[in-house]
Formats: C-alpha cells, structure tokens, sequence
C-alpha cells in the first residue's frame, strides 16, 4: 500500500527516509549487537548520536554559542509550566500575548505565585487577527513576555512584518513557543531569550521538546521546585538528569541532518511560502466555496484551517480524501471543517494533490 499524504497537526508527517533509515536501524545499530533504542543513554553509541543532534541543531537554527540546548521529556505544554518555574520569581510578573488556542493554554500551565498580565489577546476577534505590537500592554521590568509564534488550530502566525516573527519587548527576555513553525524559515535567536518546541510537527517524534535558552538566564533562582523540573540541572547533565527518550531523540537528530542536507531553514522557507501560496490560492480562488477566515498579514504557512460553503459536505470531503490518499485533514475541535499542515516533510507534490482534489470536489459538489 502506497503511503498517503499526511496532512495531521501532530503528531505529524516524518520524512520517508528518515522512516526507512530508523527501519533500518531498529533491530541493530551498525554492529553493536542491539537496537539504537535497547543501548545506554550514557553509553559512547547513544552519546555520539546526542551530540551529534545537538551540533546538528545548532547548524540548523544558526544557535550562538551564548545559548544552551536542551532535549527534553514531555511536549510543549510541559515546558510552558516549567519556563515561569524556572525564571520567574514568586511574585514576578509575567507578560503574555495571547494569539490562539495554545497561547491560552500556556496561560493556565502558570502557578499562582506570580502575576499574569495578558498584555493583547486577539480572542475578541475569534483569534483571526495579532494585536498590533503598539497596543500591547506590556510590563516594565516584567520577568519575560511569552508569544505563540504559530498557532497550530486557528492558523495565525508571526509574519515578516513583525521581524520573522520576533516583535520588540525591549529589555525584557522574549520567550516564544515555536512548536509548529521551527525550523521553517530562518530566525534570529539573539532576538529571544528562550524558544521552545515539541518535536512532533516540524523535527521528529512525539514525546520529546526542545529548549534553546540564553544561558544567563538559567542563572536566575525562579520559583521552588524539584531538581527534574531546573533546567539548569538538565543542562549540567548534557539533557540527561534522568533517562531521556532515546528512540525519539535518535529520529530527532535523522530529522535535523534531513533538513540540513536538503538545504536547511532556508529552502524550507522557499519551499513553505511555494506550499502556503497554492493551497490560499486554491482557497481564495474557490469564490466561496471554501475559506479562510485569518487576516492575509498572519496566515500561518503551517496550519491551514478552511471551511466548505455547506458544512453537511464536510463528512463527504473528508471520506473522499482519503480515498484519494489525502489524510489528517479533519479540522480541530474547536474551529471544525478542515485543517491542512503542510510542514517541512510534506512535499510540494502532496499540496499540489490536495488542491486538485479541492478542485475536483468543488465541481463536482459546488
């Protein structure tokens, strides 16, 4: 049976020759007599691939040295609980930004020792816009403002406009949550104080984050917590405080040498701007038959939600799809119709089926 396009949100679409080669490698790495995922995490097999990914990562997002990189356990929900453990005092208070579904989330990870300021919220609009950086309601000397680069349900995304995507916060650290849009485009790090990300979109496997982290910053005392939850701990133990996910942090470093031979952030960026630009004109072009409600300026070029004219098609689109070999396209709960992610690992070829076949339903249903 011939693999479908993989539209999913998450866990989402791993390249087919990362999947072949961890086929390969499953049962035994090179000839050590037992699978990559049965060794020692603090073995010389398994730490060579460790610090191969993180070099790799590094060259990847053009980390500078002055920023530590962790792998981490859990998915990004666990590390928005962990970043205001770690560096927001008891009574400190914290700035967020919040742009859809996963920015509220964020908020209701926070303990009640510090204070929260919602300092633009785009809920009032059904999330369909960003707040623009001059009405936002930011806190001198706040302990950092946290922002959702991409929302992965409703679609919006920091664009270019807002300095891809880093908007100002002065000297206050910027923390951001890039779980759906990492590595798709160039950043610059030296903008953030910390970024984050669940690998399970855009760098491998379900089950494992990733924590870049200006270094200094792991020096502040945070709130009291157990030594697990201090990543400074976790840096001083190379991301290996206790047992790490070596399956997964295995298929994260394959990912990342993926994306590095197949031209790294920069390509994906041409190739996410190709991907986004037919599936929006399909969509735009449809004379309503389709939609996308976000404002032009922040679509997101991950996360695709659109809608059909008559929502009782809906079953039938999605049936007709995946017989078409077209899947994960059922939207969220929270929004319904459909949601296309169109990730690094998805080819232009797979957007290019999906638009043929909107095309295809439209006139034969329109």
């Amino acid at each position: 049976m011939a693999r479908a396009y993989n539209f999913a949100p998450g866990p989402a679409a791993l390249p087919e020759s990362v999947l072949k080669q961890a086929q390969a490698d499953m049962l035994e790495w090179g000839d050590a007599g037992a699978s990559i995922v049965e060794m020692s995490h603090r073995g010389p097999e398994f730490m060579a691939v460790a610090t191969r990914a993180e070099a790799d990562l590094r060259t990847l997002l053009a980390v500078p040295d002055e920023y530590a990189v962790l792998f981490l356990q859990g998915g990004a929900t666990t590390q928005q609980a962990l970043i205001a453990l770690n560096f927001a005092a008891p009574g400190d208070t914290v700035d967020y930004v919040v742009s859809g579904h996963w920015g509220r989330t964020a908020l209701r990870q926070l303990t009640p020792a510090v204070a929260v300021n919602v300092a633009a919220s785009g809920e009032a609009d059904g999330f369909r816009t960003i707040p623009a950086r001059e009405t936002w309601r930011l806190t001198p000397g706040a302990a950092y403002v946290h922002i959702t680069a991409n929302e992965t349900i409703h679609g919006v995304e920091f664009r270019p406009a807002w300095g891809a995507p880093a908007p100002d916060t002065g000297d206050v650290p910027l923390f951001a949550d890039f779980s759906s849009s990492i590595a798709s485009e160039p950043i610059d790090i030296s903008r953030y104080g910390l970024i984050y990300a669940g690998a399970q979109k855009n760098l491998g496997p379900v089950g494992l984050s990733v924590v870049v982290v200006r270094r200094d910053l792991l020096e502040r005392a945070g709130q009291p917590r157990a030594d697990i939850f201090n990543y400074a701990s976790h840096l001083a133990n190379d991301s290996m405080l206790n047992t790490p996910p070596t399956w997964n942090w295995y298929l994260a470093g394959l990912v990342f040498r993926w994306m590095l031979d197949q031209g790294g952030t920069s390509e994906f960026d041409r190739r996410s701007d190709e991907k986004a630009g037919l599936l929006y004109a399909a969509i735009d072009g449809s004379g309503g038959f389709y939609r996308n409600d976000v404002a032009h300026e922040v679509r997101s070029r991950m996360n695709v939600p659109f809608f059909l004219t008559d929502p009782a098609l809906d079953a039938d689109f999605l049936a007709g799809a995946r017989e078409a070999g077209l899947i994960g396209l059922k939207g969220h709960r929270v929004l319904g119709g459909m949601r296309a992610s169109i990730y690094n690992a998805m080819p232009v070829e797979g957007v290019r089926a999906l638009v043929a076949y909107m095309q295809d339903f439209q006139q034969r249903r329109g």
